[in-house]
């Protein structure tokens, strides 16, 4: 390992800033093994002397480089399951009875390289109720790298053999020479866009689904306080809030209440709540 403590401690303060993810000590291998082909990609011999660099230099695409060789970017096809089920057979009809103009926009945030988010657009395809609707879905995370990806919108055998049925994987792709390019119609129903968590979201709009799974466990209280608080502001008032199995908004933001949903479970902004934010 070529970490030097000093390297560590500057790599785990400027994470924390940019990203509010926590780098606690146990961690000096993982930083070390996902900075190390950034350094030898910058021609540096090892980890600390590319911190090194980055410090001195703090040159703001390797500052940026560092925060997203940190992120953890695991995702998969329909991950967990439960939640697209939900989704399918219990969110969106109940959304369609609501929506007499035939709209809805989903939000997943944290959306890696777009398994999530295109995962939901094949369950929107898959909905009945809603086929007449227009569905805009948007796709953010911190890293473009891995945006850039999504955009791309192929994937290798591994990573459709990850959660994807057979029959959707047939249904919905197309052999590009050893992976899989996803088909138009479905891809164009997904735009993507950096956002950072931990920052004012800017002009997003209103969403009535969020997807914010695997995100919150990476934040301390505050963090999941002041981001759960911010999330209500973009959703509408009867909208549903989807986190994931490990996460939960008790003892965090008591403005929601989790409701079931099949056999998994989301969240509602309380009807109180609700009605001080209008």
């Amino acid at each position: 390992m070529s970490l030097s403590a000093d390297a560590f401690a500057f790599v785990r303060d400027h994470v924390r800033a940019e990203s509010a993810i926590v780098l606690d000590a146990g961690k000096v291998y993982l930083v070390d093994s996902r900075l190390m082909p950034l350094a030898r990609a910058c021609g540096h011999a090892d980890v600390t002397e590319f911190v090194r660099h980055v410090q001195r230099t703090r040159d703001p695409v390797l500052l940026r480089r560092v925060v997203e060789a940190l992120t953890t970017n695991e995702t998969s096809f329909y991950r967990d399951n439960d939640p697209f089920v939900a989704l399918r057979q219990d969110v969106l009809p109940a959304l369609a009875a609501r929506r007499p103009q035939r709209r809805l926009r989903i939000w997943t945030a944290a959306c890696s390289t777009g398994q999530e988010p295109y995962s939901v657009a094949m369950a929107v395809r898959e909905t009945p109720a809603i086929q007449r609707f227009y569905v805009d879905i948007l796709g953010t995370d911190l890293s473009e790298e891995v945006l850039e990806r999504a955009r791309r919108a192929e994937y290798s055998q591994l990573e459709v053999n990850r959660g994807l049925p057979a029959t959707t994987l047939v249904r919905h792709f197309q052999r590009s020479g050893a992976s899989w390019k996803l088909n138009p119609e479905i891809a164009s129903m997904v735009k993507f866009s950096r956002l950072n968590l931990t920052r004012p979201f800017g002009p997003i709009g209103q969403f009535d689904v969020v997807f914010l799974r695997n995100v919150l466990i990476y934040f301390d209280v505050e963090t999941k306080r002041d981001v759960l608080r911010r999330v209500r502001q973009v959703m509408a008032p009867d909208g549903y809030l989807f986190l994931g199995a490990a996460e939960m908004t008790m003892g965090v933001d008591d403005s929601w209440e989790r409701v079931p949903a099949g056999r998994s479970s989301v969240y509602r902004i309380r009807e109180d709540a609700a009605a001080l934010a209008r």
